[in-house]
């Protein structure tokens, strides 16, 4: 690429859509609901549930997987299948959507941040080892932004582990599949991931039968069947319906093309930013990566300005969108309300006051690549001045 100093300014949105809806997806979804309003149609039974959930299983590299209607509904479902009550702790990044912690405190837990690596943004093993207590009883580690997170480290820990892959579908670690990792692996398909069930939808995945079976009855009011229906354990209404299943399909059927093209807008903007000293590039760029978001960090300790004023400028000025993935779990006023421990945790203090995720997408040009990156230069420029 070569950016040159005439660039015409023109407006760079931060997208809803984070994947590719194409004429295949629209046909699932009509065949669908054509089938089920006709005269003698319905919504149920839902076999489109079997065969996403069979695929998506497969694709992630599990034995089971299990369709909801949110990740968030999902890592509900695992505290509930892990019994976490009143009086136990579950171990959180701190940089990461409101539910990772959310559902924890929700069942009564104690939510304790533990720090995240400076380099990845991942939650660290080492930070959470100095974090565990005999009443730990769950760890959430988040693959933030698509990078798999160490999963031979929380491995060695000996406590539950249920993985946020929210941003992960198609991830890898070392080379395999993230979905069979830990007790479980929680994914997400609203809207703006890279594949979507119709603006919502969830997973979890996991090798043990189990937990499997476990969640299945809990996200059916607790449903057990079999010659004879019984219900066993209050559950709930979380089901994916049947025309998501349907789009489930088509969207898994295209993941890896969609993370292939994101990743080398990714390597595209990596390559535009190098030398740029204010800015901190997302590490681990490249084969393996989910490429949900690009997640670039101003480096404050060289600048005298805030992000804040830097992001002012760059919409105002050059039109570029960008969005904030995330403030700290605790800065939300829901927080003041539970209990939960965030000393410690310096990388994660530093790190929320940096981040800006930058809009590159599926459908994101290379010319467009070139302007953001130029943008942002001159937005450096402007602001050192």
């Amino acid at each position: 690429m070569n950016p040159t100093t005439d660039i015409q300014k023109r407006s760079i949105p931060f997208l809803a859509l984070g994947g590719v809806w194409e004429q295949e997806d629209t046909a699932a979804a009509t065949k669908v609901i054509t089938a089920a309003t006709g005269p003698s149609g319905n919504f149920f039974p839902l076999p489109e549930e079997a065969d996403f959930q069979k695929a998506l299983a497969t694709h992630e590299g599990a034995t089971h997987a299990v369709v909801v209607n949110s990740c968030g509904t999902a890592l509900d479902l695992c505290m509930m299948a892990l019994d976490i009550k009143a009086g136990d702790e579950v171990i959180v990044p701190g940089l990461t959507f409101v539910c990772t912690a959310g559902t924890a405190a929700a069942r009564g837990a104690k939510v304790v941040f533990a720090d995240i690596d400076p380099a990845t943004l991942c939650l660290s093993p080492a930070a959470v080892a100095a974090k565990i207590t005999p009443r730990t009883r769950a760890i959430i580690p988040v693959h933030f932004a698509g990078l798999a997170c160490d999963l031979d480290g929380f491995a060695r820990l000996n406590r539950p582990v249920i993985y946020d892959a929210a941003h992960a579908v198609g991830a890898k670690y070392k080379g395999r599949s993230i979905g069979s990792a830990g007790a479980a692996s929680c994914y997400s398909f609203q809207s703006n991931k890279n594949m979507t069930c119709l603006g919502e939808g969830g997973a979890i995945t996991t090798n043990d039968a189990g937990l499997a079976e476990k969640v299945r009855g809990l996200k059916t009011f607790g449903y057990v069947y079999g010659p004879q229906l019984r219900v066993t354990e209050i559950g709930f209404n979380y089901r994916m319906t049947k025309p998501q299943c349907a789009t489930g399909l088509t969207q898994l059927a295209k993941i890896d093309r969609v993370i292939a093209q994101r990743l080398v807008r990714f390597q595209q903007m990596h390559q535009a930013l190098e030398g740029v000293d204010e800015i901190l590039r997302p590490a681990g760029i490249g084969p393996g990566h989910g490429c949900h978001l690009y997640v670039a960090r101003l480096d404050t300790d060289k600048v005298r300005f805030t992000r804040a004023e830097f992001l002012k400028h760059l919409k105002e000025v050059w039109q570029v969108a960008t969005a904030n993935h995330y403030p700290a779990v605790w800065s939300w006023e829901a927080f003041a309300k539970v209990s939960y421990d965030n000393s410690d945790t310096p990388v994660t203090h530093k790190a929320v006051e940096q981040v800006m995720s930058l809009p590159l997408f599926p459908s994101t040009t290379e010319d467009e690549v070139v302007y953001i990156a130029h943008a942002i230069k001159e937005t450096i420029a402007a602001l050192r001045k």
